[in-house]
């Protein structure tokens, strides 16, 4: 297995801000959809920006959702990022019903608050749980976000990290065994926020 990582080009949203953040830390990796690259990589990032339901027909018309499922089944980590982390959940309501990957069992559903959504800009970002991906990140710092839909989670046990917006308090970081996930945009939350890639780069590493 070689050490790089994965970034999933499925043609949703910020795919190259996302790798040149990741190469610009001196990690090695691939914009790829080929199953070769996938397989023999140490780690997949699927990142995002769009509708659940778009980037569940582009995953499939590019044959993608088996082959994720089965090299996440084989322990390979994934990191999802911001649509990304949505369609690691079971299923979505954005625009009717559609099915995730279901690694981790929840919904994804709309904000109803008085505030305006999307949920764009920076907030605060609370540590629920211990966790080698956020080596280096203080608690309570802040993060950049653009989102309408947020994750809700049926095993709280999973929620890495929550942010409050409005009157809802929503899970904006998952871990679970090697499935991890962020709502807000590391790429977009300067120098320190890129610690995260490096610390999931280190942990598909041993």
């Amino acid at each position: 297995m070689k050490k790089y990582l994965s970034i999933i080009n499925y043609g949703m949203g910020n795919l190259h801000s996302v790798i040149k953040s990741i190469q610009h830390l001196g990690i090695a990796a691939k914009l790829t959809d080929k199953r070769i690259d996938i397989e023999n990589s140490c780690g997949i990032v699927l990142p995002g920006v769009g509708a659940f339901r778009d980037a569940i027909k582009e995953l499939r018309k590019r044959n993608l959702i088996s082959l994720l499922k089965n090299q996440v089944k084989e322990g390979k980590p994934i990191l999802g990022i911001c649509l990304g982390m949505q369609l690691l959940f079971s299923e979505s309501y954005e625009f009717g019903k559609y099915y995730g990957f279901n690694f981790i069992k929840g919904k994804v559903i709309r904000f109803k608050t008085k505030l305006k959504v999307p949920h764009i800009g920076w907030n605060q970002v609370e540590i629920c749980k211990k966790s080698r991906l956020l080596s280096g990140i203080k608690n309570k710092s802040y993060f950049y976000f653009v989102h309408s839909y947020y994750c809700v989670p049926e095993d709280k046990n999973v929620v890495l990290t929550k942010t409050k917006y409005g009157n809802i308090i929503f899970a904006s970081g998952i871990a679970d065994k090697n499935v991890f996930g962020f709502q807000f945009h590391p790429e977009k939350s300067g120098e320190i926020a890129l610690k995260i890639y490096k610390n999931f780069f280190d942990i598909c590493k041993n």
